[in-house]
């Protein structure tokens, strides 16, 4: 199963199946701000020492108080605020996770789009985090940014949160560990981290609004603790506030956990970000310690932060602290740099696309494989079926998306390797929404896409000031409208579409705010005061559908009005202003009459094996909205897909991508089933790298797959009511639950398979107890019995035999990746330390190691123990950070 480069699909497929819509230079331009110009004097007031710290604050205290001020709020939607005059300049923030997208949300600056957050925690692999920190910060450095808003630490704490698939983990411990490693990867580069959403923010649902209701012991244990692992062992520059209160107090202003514990007991001295829009008053944020709202707004600071201190509302210290925190950040990033912003730029890079190929490999997860039907050898004749295989499912929706450098769909790349013709078939439609019309349009100049018409105000009065272009018909405008139109606006959205067939077709049409849809001049939506919301947009209109017979070659001109006038409009009022983002989104689908189901059966019936497929995609998983079934997307057509295509040939393998869990009522009888999560721009290389065997699957799962969405433990209060939402779970979400409550899960956390086996030793231990600054070392040997090269990762649980306060079963405190050869037998090496003991007490206010003895259960998985050792804590001791 060596790596064949004759056979593998390598980067001679590239090209064939890139991306081909090349965003128009003029779009690639980051939205205008407050710069200093290249001619802005740089120099600095007072430079003490060169300690950053203590620069940013002999700095801070040199501003005046406007000036101090002036720098708790940002300058646009990615920028901080610049005093030319004082040597200050601006940093530039970018999203996200899995890559640096840039200034526009989803047709920008192309970028390196590596694999989501929970396919590279399924790689169990530190290593590799890091190696994708490094490689994010040189797409980081080439946006123009300084600061990536990244990673996401919240927790799975059910299988329908929205956000799932960007954050790593159900697992405190295995989340903390792989944030650490991507954050010093990154910032050893010299680009800042932003740690995020602090904290309690498991759901979309209500995200602004939702008050997360949690005891003390699961928040400390459970939802600070990623947070807690990365600030200690990596020291994010940047941590991001949440959007969800906290027992009763929004997190930019929760004096509890920013406050006391993170800037008391951690001793944080990095810079608190807002989330965007998430700052929710101006005198306790600042005094609670959230340095800086984001993104530009006068809602809460400027004016009123002025006008607070001189009333003696708020304190100039605060103020002054805020101000220095901005500015150690500047420090960390940009010193005394003062040069003219550049454009944004593209740098792919081939050892990017290497690594992001690699990554995507080791994090696919193979659940299932009897008969060892995978790896396929090429020379079968292959049926590549569903509704995934023809389409690049690269990433979730969200602020997490991003424009490519270019994408690889499985499709393509099982052809590249495959020695017969491979036969494809759809099998089913999944559209949440009608597809985007972008594939169909031009602009009047012949231009892919569309043009847009900026008017300042919201009547569309006099000429457009700003015309831009842009390749897509997903118009949210959310951080890219021109700051020359000011913030009330209006716009045209202008476009000719050209139908590839005759037909009864369809198109659709939603708005964030005011809007309507013209074709040839017919108005054919007015949705001006829409009142029933969507989810296409975060705040959009639900989406509206009607049919036009078309003639093939035949072009259309479709305009759409928008502003950014505030919809619903009782919002206006509930919310004290009138206007906020806008945006539009235009879906067209073509009649069409096939028997899909059909053609997908004739397909696997004349093939030696059949590849289904099938999941999720960034409509059904996103940002913004949590998912409402684990069910497969819709109305069950996967699962009729995978049932028929079974029958037909029973040498069928399910390839399922999503970012979370799943319903398989299949599961039984299928085969073979490989997780694919969502890949990156590698997505289709990387699975047929695994499904030919040029690479040996090595990825576990980070999460736990339920069998019904029932036995979750969050079933019964999710997603809460009344704006509330409590974690009744307390301490048992994840395997802790389906282990307290004996519920068999349908693949368990931790669980993966492999195309070769793995024998496990005897663990020895380097002591048989434990002291307060002491440190104990398990040893496992780990052999390759079978016949091809592959990765094991060794599980170590800690099991508490006797405990004061009730604790889970077992909980996750150290694990390890070991690569062998065929035959070959390395040690997997688990380090524990107090923090692999300790829960917190909420009588001491501390966390305590209580003396006893512990078991280390050594797995497979939570639910495959291979081995067990013990020792002993003497004597209990208790610590705070």
């Amino acid at each position: 199963m060596s790596e064949s480069p004759a056979e593998s699909p390598g980067s001679q497929i590239h090209e064939p199946i890139f991306d081909k819509f090349a965003e128009d230079s003029g779009t690639n331009e980051t939205p205008n701000s407050e710069l200093s110009p290249p001619d802005s004097p740089a120099t600095k007031i007072v430079t003490l020492a060169d300690d950053k710290r203590a620069n940013a604050r002999a700095l801070a205290a040199s501003l005046s108080l406007e000036e101090q001020v002036s720098l708790l709020t940002a300058a646009d939607f990615w920028r901080s605020k610049a005093i030319p005059e004082k040597g200050i300049p601006a940093f530039k923030t970018s999203d996200g996770p899995n890559g640096a997208r840039g200034a526009i949300f989803k047709a920008g600056t192309k970028a390196a789009l590596f694999p989501c957050g929970i396919s590279l925690a399924a790689s169990w692999n530190t290593d590799l985090l890091f190696q994708v920190g490094q490689h994010l910060a040189e797409e980081v450095k080439a946006r123009s940014a300084q600061v990536l808003l990244a990673p996401t630490v919240c927790l799975h704490r059910g299988p329908l949160g929205g956000r799932n698939f960007e954050s790593f983990s159900e697992d405190p411990y295995l989340t903390g560990k792989l944030a650490a490693s991507y954050i010093n990867g990154l910032q050893g580069q010299g680009v800042a981290a932003t740690i995020k959403h602090f904290v309690a923010n498991e759901q979309e649902t209500e995200r602004f609004k939702i008050d997360s209701l949690v005891q003390e012991r699961p928040l400390r244990e459970l939802y600070l603790r990623p947070f807690e692992i990365a600030i200690r062992e990596a020291n994010p520059w940047a941590v991001m506030s949440s959007y969800n209160l906290i027992n009763g107090v929004h997190a930019d202003m929760n004096a509890h956990t920013l406050k006391n514990i993170l800037r008391g007991e951690w001793g944080y001295d990095g810079l608190v970000m807002s989330d965007w829009g998430g700052t929710n008053s101006y005198v306790e944020s600042i005094e609670t310690g959230c340095d800086i709202e984001m993104p530009v707004s006068t809602l809460w600071r400027g004016a009123k932060t002025l006008a607070a201190v001189e009333n003696g509302d708020l304190s100039r210290e605060a103020v002054e602290k805020a101000a220095a925190n901005v500015l150690y950040l500047v420090e960390r990033t940009k010193g005394s740099d003062m040069s003219a912003e550049v454009a944004e730029q593209e740098d792919d890079r081939e050892e990017t696309r290497q690594l992001i190929r690699d990554a995507g490999a080791e994090g696919l997860t193979l659940l299932k494989n009897e008969g060892n039907i995978l790896p396929i050898k090429p020379s079968h004749k292959i049926a590549v079926i569903g509704p995934n295989a023809n389409r690049a499912i690269a990433g979730g929706g969200g602020s997490a998306s991003l424009n490519p450098y270019y994408n690889t769909l499985p499709l393509d790349s099982i052809k590249a390797v495959a020695k017969k013709e491979v036969k494809y078939a759809v099998g089913c439609q999944t559209y949440k929404w009608l597809p985007l019309a972008a594939d169909y349009c031009k602009t009047a100049s012949g231009e892919p896409g569309v043009s847009l018409e900026f008017h300042i105000g919201d009547k569309f009065e006099g000429k457009p000031r700003v015309i831009q272009q842009r390749t897509n018909t997903d118009l949210f405008l959310w951080d890219s409208v021109p700051l020359e139109v000011g913030n009330i606006w209006s716009c045209r959205a202008k476009t000719i579409l050209t139908p590839k067939t005759t037909g009864l077709h369809t198109m659709s049409f939603s708005s964030v705010g005011a809007g309507r849809l013209y074709v040839d001049g017919k108005l054919m939506v007015d949705i001006w005061n829409w009142t029933e919301k969507g989810e296409a947009m975060f705040d959009d209109s639900q989406q509206q559908l009607f049919t036009m017979q078309l003639e093939a070659g035949k072009p259309i001109k479709v305009v759409a009005e928008l502003t950014n006038e505030l919809r619903p409009a009782w919002r206006q009022k509930a919310e004290k202003r009138t206007h906020g983002n806008g945006g539009v989104r235009i879906g067209y689908k073509e009649e069409d009459k096939k028997d899909y189901l059909k053609e997908a059966v004739d397909a696997a019936k004349a093939s030696d094996v059949a590849v289904v497929i099938v999941g999720l995609d960034g409509e059904w998983e996103s940002e913004g909205y949590d998912r409402m079934t684990m069910d497969l997307p819709a109305d069950g057509s996967q699962d009729r897909l995978i049932e028929a295509v079974l029958k037909a040939n029973p040498r069928t393998i399910v390839v399922n991508q999503s970012g979370s869990p799943v319903t398989m009522p299949w599961a039984d009888r299928v085969p073979a089933i490989v997780q694919a999560w969502y890949q990156g721009q590698e997505a289709g290389n990387a699975l047929a790298d695994v499904l030919f065997g040029f690479k040996t699957p090595s990825g576990k799962l980070p999460t736990t797959f339920p069998k019904r969405l029932e036995d979750n433990p969050t079933y019964t209060n999710w997603p809460g009511e009344n704006l509330k939402v409590l974690y009744g779970e307390g301490l048992h979400i994840g395997y802790r639950h389906y282990e307290k409550r004996a519920i068999a899960p349908l693949f368990p956390f931790g669980h993966g398979l492999s195309y070769t086996t793995f024998k496990y030793g005897k663990p020895t231990i380097s002591s048989p107890t434990l002291i307060e600054d002491g440190k104990i070392t398990i040893t496992v040997p780990v052999k390759n019995t079978g016949s091809v090269e592959g990765a094991e990762i060794v599980q170590a649980y800690i099991h508490d035999e006797k405990s004061r306060l009730q604790r889970p079963e077992k909980e996750l405190q150290a694990f390890d990746k070991v690569f062998l050869k065929p035959g070959e037998v390395k040690n997997a090496t688990l380090k524990l330390d107090k923090y692999s003991v300790g829960y917190y007490d909420t009588d001491l206010l501390q966390w305590i190691a209580e003396e006893g003895v512990f078991q280390v259960l050594i797995g497979a998985s939570s639910a495959d123990i291979r081995g067990k050792c013990s020792f002993e804590v003497k004597k209990s001791f208790t610590w705070v950070f």
